[in-house]
């Protein structure tokens, strides 16, 4: 539980299962996976964010993955999902 996964590697992973935990990657075309309860994620331009939201049972509402491109999901920014939409949070 709010445990924390930071990949540098270029195509790596970092995942992160816990309660309020948070998983970061930085090097090109990685991944940072998150499927704990109020989880969070954060990446480099280029990387993959995939997002699980769940109840407070921790029954699994929604699972979606995003590309940070700087625009719409902005780089070295925290993402949770929340009612299935991205969400920034600290």
């Amino acid at each position: 539980d709010q445990s924390a996964a930071t990949n540098t590697g270029d195509q790596s992973a970092a995942t992160n299962t816990g309660y309020k935990s948070a998983a970061t990657v930085e090097g090109k075309n990685s991944i940072a996976i998150v499927t704990g309860y109020k989880s969070k994620a954060s990446g480099k331009k280029g990387c993959w964010l995939v997002l699980t939201e769940r109840d407070s049972d921790e029954i699994i509402l929604s699972v979606k993955a995003k590309k940070v491109d700087g625009k719409r999901i902005k780089e070295n920014t925290f993402y949770e999902l929340i009612d299935g939409k991205f969400t920034v949070v600290d």
